[in-house]
């Protein structure tokens, strides 16, 4: 008789364990966006123009926002004009065309006796001076084009981009401010990505342990009441909170459509 109740009793509470329930239970969750950014520039300037505005939609690599940056252009350009100087290097090569000629005629007259050594060492030494000559004309050239890459680096610093497909949350500074690095005002935009959505979701200590990486689930918005939409677990918290004695599991929601928002209430069911 004591066996069996305690079979019993067993019995219920494998029944009524999570971890091996079949029963899928559906959980509060909160509707987020993958990440929200705060876009400024790293140098200082006045804004010369914001090419969007709050809520719209935003490609990666858009240009949002620009400095004025007319010195900035003309030293690239400057820059850009020197490496391509083609003058110095024809220059350099056309001298030592002549020199060689020079050396090997004074070399033949030199070794028929017919013109002093010292002539032809002469004419030597202004072939090797107008190969180095040359050299400089080549190394010059390269030291104007990495200027050219320098300064168009320093002209793509004063370039506000979109660092992915997402929407313009907010706008904080506008054509005709100075933005100063380091400032308390500094952010000119807010950006946000919605595709995909992050869903958070807080799960009671009993969860923990079914839960895992990969599973899917069951996701409906409190704007969207009649309509479901699949996600999937891609990260669990390892840690629990003592007090509350819960634990946070985020989800991927696809988004492609931007058509479903951030910032709501849902509902969440786990599928094994």
């Amino acid at each position: 008789m004591r066996w069996l109740i305690t079979a019993a009793v067993w019995g219920s509470w494998l029944a009524a364990s999570p971890a091996l329930s079949h029963a899928a239970e559906t959980y509060e969750c909160l509707i987020e966006p993958t990440q929200t950014v705060e876009l400024g520039t790293p140098v200082g300037g006045q804004i010369e123009r914001v090419t969007v505005k709050r809520g719209d939609k935003v490609t990666h690599n858009q240009v949002l926002a620009t400095l004025e940056s007319h010195a900035e252009q003309a030293a690239a350009d400057l820059a850009r004009y020197k490496s391509q100087l083609a003058g110095p290097t024809q220059l350099a090569q056309s001298k030592i065309d002549f020199s060689q000629r020079k050396f090997a005629r004074r070399r033949e007259m030199a070794d028929a006796h017919l013109m002093a050594k010292q002539d032809s060492d002469d004419a030597e030494s202004e072939l090797k001076q107008a190969q180095a000559e040359l050299t400089e004309a080549k190394e010059n050239r390269e030291v104007s084009r990495l200027e050219y890459v320098h300064e168009t680096s320093q002209l793509n610093l004063r370039t506000i981009r979109s660092p992915f497909d997402g929407v313009v949350v907010d706008q904080m500074m506008w054509p005709g401010e100075i933005v100063e690095p380091g400032a308390t005002k500094h952010t000119v935009l807010k950006v946000a990505q919605l595709n995909p959505l992050r869903v958070r979701m807080v799960l009671p200590l009993r969860a923990f342990g079914t839960t895992h990486i990969g599973m899917t689930a069951s996701v409906i918005s409190e704007v969207e009441p009649n309509t479901p939409y699949s996600a999937k677990v891609i990260s669990v918290d390892r840690i629990v909170d003592a007090a509350s004695g819960t634990f946070v599991v985020f989800l991927d929601l696809p988004n492609p459509k931007l058509d479903l928002p951030a910032g709501v209430k849902c509902k969440a069911t786990l599928r094994n």
